[in-house]
């Protein structure tokens, strides 16, 4: 598989063509953003761990029958995929209160959920990624209704696998941040990245922060939550 011109950067991550139309190389880069790009900064080795973690999650979803975009990983930071169309759509499922959930309702950062929420953004920075309902999804043709109900029950299974997983490498899964596409046949498949980027990990017994929230609220130790996170996983 040859690698051709970069075709986009992204705030974690550039993407690169291929020799063939149908697969992209995604090669994920140390730079750090929160807050929608007003703060910037850099996380020493974020870019392998996010890599790594991304694609251990990916293959073990395969086993479990959600589709992703996910072929091969190629070196530390490289990751072959399947050339996808994405929906501009964030799913956001939630646990536990936390973030902007808890900034928006003023509900108190730590509360439990009895069932797991499902939020949807529009994906567009120039706007803030807005909150946005099913009819809206609908007016404005991001998703038609088959596709959207596949992706609410990937959501959900997904919510219930990673958890488990975690589970047992004591994290609790606070919330996370999904994103689909479309392959060129039509089949709907997970995208994107499962990192401490995109998720929230807490400690389960300390409730410590192991995940981006270290760096949006200058808690310190940001690379050591990492590398944490990545131990607890691969050892």
């Amino acid at each position: 598989m040859k690698k051709l011109d970069m075709m986009y950067e992204g705030k974690a991550k550039k993407v690169y063509r291929t020799d063939d139309p149908e697969r992209l190389i995604v090669e994920y880069k140390d730079d750090a953003t929160a807050f929608n790009g007003e703060k910037r900064g850099t996380i020493s080795g974020k870019g392998v761990v996010n890599n790594r973690m991304s694609n251990h999650f990916m293959r073990l979803l395969e086993e479990a029958g959600i589709p992703t975009h996910y072929v091969q990983e190629l070196s530390d930071r490289e990751t072959l995929v399947k050339a996808v169309s994405i929906f501009p759509l964030e799913v956001i499922v939630r646990n536990i209160a936390a973030g902007s959930f808890s900034k928006r309702y003023g509900v108190k950062e730590g509360t439990v959920f009895k069932k797991p929420t499902l939020e949807f953004c529009y994906k567009n920075d120039a706007l803030g990624d807005p909150l946005i309902n099913e009819s809206h999804i609908y007016a404005m043709e991001l998703a038609v209704p088959s596709e959207l109900a596949l992706i609410r029950e990937y959501a959900y299974k997904i919510n219930s696998f990673l958890k488990a997983t975690l589970q047992q490498c004591g994290i609790t899964l606070v919330d996370f941040k999904l994103e689909f596409g479309k392959t060129a046949d039509g089949t709907v498949v997970l995208a994107d990245e499962i990192s401490p980027d995109t998720c929230r990990f807490w400690d389960a017994k300390t409730g410590e922060k192991l995940d981006k929230d270290r760096f949006r609220q200058d808690l310190g130790n940001v690379e050591g939550a990492y590398q944490e996170m990545a131990r607890r996983l691969f050892g």
